[in-house]
């Protein structure tokens, strides 16, 4: 599909930041965003001359020139700091380099600019201490998911649901949904799979509608993403710190795109978060990963998201059998239970190497379990 209309800027800056990247495939990325190479290499040739502006259909204003006093600047300072209340001194103080500005004053000095105008508050600075936190080497290899809580607009409530890739903190879906069920998740997925391919691992929380009620057993979602040869993994029961990274856009996300804002309805909800997503990945100094925004670390995975699905395949040894009604299963007179998303499908016995009686069963890569045909009752949950 051509340049989505209400944000032709946003995808084409989106788009040759992609491109610059290291080791990138540009007629991929010209494929995801719906574009022609001809169109694709346009861009990128007039951002590579003109940088940002050069994206614009029409001239932007020039930056400002070196003349400029440090009033001047301590007015820009004050006006990037009203329009991302939540940004402290570093954040600007890269910001503001990277829009040209000369004689940009030290974090500090910056931080102590905001504190005399009443912007910042003396007991901020304690909220903000340095975390080591453990991420995945490269793009793609983990995205954590979750809906952050729900709130009130004028004609409904926002379910925001919140994708993010381990590595880079790049936000992949930020989605406003009216509901928080299997098929606005899956819709949400399939556009964030076409756009920037397939992860190699998912991990979310235990409820709704990502978690089941039978522990271990797999959702109608996390079927669908196994049946995609997607690994899933659930954090641990009130252990929200194994999401903490998408926690902790949660958090950025409340602080500057939701409070002190009165939405109308979902669509407009929508709009301001696009806004913020942009700004977030291309603009957003990140403390995480070296005041970098999150697009110099991300690039769209090389698992295109596959339309039609390939049947599925066990090994020569396995012994395959269809899910019934119920999620149930039976090999040699004995009925297992296995979980009722897999309904149609089929899983596979895979006999153990020890000649014990024992089987691990499987759904395409994801083992649901271990049994013993011996020492089964009549029906065993797997």
């Amino acid at each position: 599909m051509p340049w989505q209309e209400v944000s032709t800027m946003t995808l084409r800056k989106e788009f040759v930041l992609l491109a610059t990247q290291d080791g990138s495939n540009i007629s991929q990325l010209c494929k995801s965003f719906g574009i022609s190479r001809t169109k694709g290499y346009k861009w990128l040739h007039r951002f590579e001359a003109e940088g940002e502006k050069g994206l614009h259909d029409r001239p932007r204003k020039p930056k400002l020139s070196p003349s400029r006093t440090d009033l001047a600047v301590e007015r820009a300072i004050l006006e990037l700091r009203n329009e991302h209340p939540a940004w402290g001194g570093r954040k600007i103080k890269i910001r503001l380099e990277e829009l040209g500005y000369d004689g940009v004053p030290s974090s500090s000095t910056i931080t102590d600019i905001l504190r005399r105008n009443d912007l910042i508050s003396p007991l901020e600075s304690v909220k903000h201490k340095a975390f080591c936190r453990f991420e995945h080497p490269y793009p793609n290899a983990l995205w954590q998911m979750d809906f952050k809580g729900h709130f009130a607009t004028r004609h409904g409530r926002c379910h925001p649901l919140t994708v993010l890739d381990d590595h880079s903190r790049y936000s992949v879906v930020l989605q406003a949904c009216d509901n928080e069920t299997a098929v606005t998740v899956k819709n949400a997925l399939i556009n964030a799979f076409r756009q920037y391919g397939l992860p190699e691992r998912i991990t979310m929380d235990n409820g709704s509608p990502w978690g089941c009620d039978d522990r271990g057993s797999l959702s109608i979602i996390t079927a669908w993403l196994v049946r995609l040869g997607i690994v899933v993994s659930h954090s641990r029961p009130y252990h929200p710190q194994t999401q903490g990274k998408d926690e902790r856009f949660h958090r950025t996300l409340q602080a500057e795109a939701i409070i002190g804002n009165d939405f109308d309805d979902i669509l407009q909800c929508q709009g301001h978060f696009d806004r913020f997503r942009m700004m977030y990945n291309t603009e957003r100094p990140h403390e995480a990963i070296g005041m970098k925004p999150p697009i110099t670390r991300y690039q769209p995975s090389p698992r295109t998201y596959p339309e039609v699905l390939a049947p599925i395949e066990y090994g020569p040894y396995d012994l395959v059998r269809k899910v019934q009604d119920k999620g149930l299963v039976t090999l040699k007179g004995r009925v297992f239970r296995t979980s009722r998303a897999l309904r149609g499908e089929p899983v596979a016995f895979r006999p153990s190497t020890s000649e014990d009686g024992s089987y691990a069963i499987f759904y395409c890569h994801h083992k649901l379990g271990d049994v013993r045909i011996e020492d089964v009752p009549e029906t065993q949950k797997v």
